[in-house]
């Protein structure tokens, strides 16, 4: 059987790592067939470039806003000097070109799992009371607003303390009126509006990520409790649980939606209050955990991805930890060079 080749990007395996490399290691790493991995990066300093375990060659693509032509081509580059039947992009940002862009790359032979355009907007943060509905769960209290009349209201609305969120990503949580004004001026001038203001809950934190067939199944769920998380708010370390109404909370959404690819529901439970605090429409960092303790989400989108049924996996181990780290790469200076120069690796 001929080799599979998968572009994956977010090789990015910072302090603030993108979940590109517990893709590919998951990949690699899955025993049915030969899969050679392009890394699709978006800066020569991008780490996993120069990670040859867990990819084979890396591209240099521009970014997003560069506009749709331009992508379009270097996949198309991608694909005639180096393979690429299937991509999966890992980043939020990336997703509205791949949703477009679909149908012209499948034209091209190359395979994609990812939400539909309606399901990407579903997920956004001001939907999250219909999703949350929906997954037969809680929601906390949230107000979307664009000025700080309104933010001033939501305040009074929701009270104190509470969570102040940009739609797409960042974060900060306000203990006073005058912080929440502060963070939505923040976020305003990085990400633009609207802002989410949210009642902070309290409760600890548990995420489930998955795959949606598209049909309204997902053939692998696992959930993980964070144990501890960095300043920059990724887990650090966590540990596997078997939680029934989470996990059912997981397939409910699936089913509803009918959603299509890799997803992350992250939520705050209480006891057995559990409120869906945000809904990721890829894998997260931590993806390599789900393959660690058996449930190999990466391999099983790229079956789906092809036309093909995973097999589904029932269960997985409870009590399973898992704790980053950091390391240093070594290579020559002149696989930079060509990164920066040629906008591949060699």
């Amino acid at each position: 059987m001929k080799p599979l080749y998968v572009g994956v990007t977010g090789i990015n395996a910072s302090d603030n790592p993108a979940p590109g490399i517990g893709v590919a290691r998951s990949l690699k790493e899955q025993n049915e067939r030969e899969i050679r991995i392009a890394g699709l990066a978006y800066d020569a300093m991008e780490p996993g470039i120069y990670m040859d375990w867990a990819v084979d060659k890396s591209f240099l693509i521009p970014y997003p806003n560069a506009g749709h032509e331009a992508l379009m081509q270097r996949l198309l580059y991608v694909k005639s000097n180096f393979g690429l039947d299937v991509v999966i992009p890992t980043l939020d940002s990336e997703l509205p070109f791949f949703i477009q862009s679909q149908a012209e790359l499948a034209q091209h032979g190359i395979a994609t799992l990812i939400p539909t355009e309606e399901q990407f907007k579903l997920r956004s943060k001001e939907h999250l009371p219909d999703i949350a509905e929906r997954a037969g769960i809680s929601a906390p209290k949230q107000a979307t607003v664009a000025s700080y009349e309104e933010l001033n209201k939501a305040v009074t609305d929701i009270g104190l303390p509470l969570m102040i969120k940009g739609t797409l990503y960042k974060a900060y949580r306000a203990h006073t009126r005058e912080e929440a004004m502060a963070y939505f001026g923040k976020i305003v001038a990085e990400w633009g509006y609207p802002v989410i203001v949210q009642a902070a809950v309290t409760g600890e934190e548990m995420n489930v990520i998955g795959v949606g067939d598209g049909d309204g199944n997902a053939p692998g769920l696992v959930a993980m409790k964070k144990m501890s998380i960095t300043e920059l708010g990724k887990v650090w370390t966590g540990v596997t649980i078997v939680h029934p109404t989470l996990l059912e909370a997981a397939r409910q959404f699936v089913s509803s939606t009918h959603w299509h690819g890799a997803f992350e529901m992250e939520c705050m439970v209480d006891g057995d209050t559990i409120h869906l605090i945000e809904i990721n429409p890829r894998f997260p960092a931590w993806v390599y955990f789900a393959t660690g303790v058996g449930v190999n989400l990466p391999y099983m989108l790229v079956q789906r991805a092809l036309g093909q049924t995973p097999t589904p996996a029932s269960s997985y181990p409870a009590g399973k930890l898992f704790i980053r780290y950091t390391g240093e790469q070594i290579c020559d200076l002149e696989r930079f060079k060509n990164m920066v120069t040629l906008g591949e690796s060699s």
